[in-house]
């Protein structure tokens, strides 16, 4: 199946500004499932937790902000490819009192389509990386 590189896009953008499930929902199937072999993303399953985990992390890393580095359809297999660096620093709230630490670290999302939704996303991530530099491992 052919992957919709706009809804992928639309979804990206909301998905990164912290918008959460309202506004990332339209591009997603209800059940959309979701995997990563990050420790800070342990028991996040759905495609809806991880836009609410974003929403919940923009609020604790309130300069939160990314820079797209590449964007790809994979036609035959109906997948798009996201890859950007993520940068916040550490300045309310979150699993302890504001370290004022900052993190710059890279991720790749592949969001799987069908029916031009997104039914599955993988995000490639080393969590325990960003967690040490923010102070909270």
């Amino acid at each position: 199946m052919s992957p919709d590189i706009e809804q992928a896009r639309a979804f990206f953008t909301a998905c990164e500004a912290g918008l959460g499930w309202d506004a990332c929902r339209a591009y997603c199937a209800p059940d959309a499932t979701f995997l990563a072999q990050a420790a800070a993303l342990a028991g996040v399953t759905t495609v809806q937790q991880y836009t609410e985990w974003m929403r919940d992390l923009l609020e604790v890393l309130t300069d939160g902000s990314y820079e797209l580095k590449s964007f790809a359809a994979d036609e035959e297999r109906g997948n798009v490819c996201a890859y950007a660096t993520f940068s916040g620093t550490h300045l309310a709230g979150g699993p302890m009192p504001p370290t004022g630490k900052a993190t710059t670290t890279d991720y790749v999302y592949v969001m799987q389509f069908e029916g031009g939704r997104i039914v599955h996303m993988t995000k490639i991530w080393n969590s325990g990386y960003a967690l040490r530099e923010l102070g909270w491992a």
